[in-house]
């Protein structure tokens, strides 16, 4: 009964979480593609605001990412997972870009990306959908790179 308590306030605490979440991606603006990409036209009408909004986010971050590291266990009792690996490899550096030209092109990453799927965005549904696919061609090419290592 306990570990059935446990499940459910977890739910309940991630729900807020994310609902939280979303909402400050929209009142920030990062949920708007046109913002993100006037914040990224350096050469243009550059609207910096969204660099206030990262910067914040990378404080609060920071804070919470000393804190977790300092404990094994959350406040609710679960288990702090957090990355291990420090390597700066080819294909780190290649997703990287990958994402960073795919932000510039449309102005949307997977969370904001969600947002608009959840107030019915045909933009947020292309993005998503995409995404999905994406990340099913990335694991095809794990898999076949898996078997022919075997």
């Amino acid at each position: 009964m306990k570990r059935h308590l446990n499940d459910i306030t977890a739910l309940v605490f991630s729900l807020a979480s994310g609902l939280i979440f979303g909402i400050g991606l929209i009142l920030a603006g990062m949920a708007n593609p046109a913002k993100v990409l006037a914040f990224l036209d350096l050469a243009g009408a550059w609207d910096p605001s969204l660099g206030l909004v990262m910067g914040g986010a990378i404080a609060v971050g920071f804070i919470a990412f000393t804190i977790a590291k300092k404990r094994h266990l959350s406040y609710l009792g679960l288990a702090i997972q957090l990355p291990t690996n420090r390597i700066i490899d080819k294909r780190l550096i290649l997703g990287g870009l990958v994402f960073g030209i795919g932000w510039g092109l449309v102005g949307i990453c997977p969370a904001p990306a969600f947002v608009l799927l959840g107030v019915g965005s045909m933009k947020g549904v292309i993005f998503v959908v995409t995404m999905v696919i994406g990340m099913g061609i990335y694991e095809l090419l794990e898999n076949c790179k898996k078997s022919d290592s075997k």
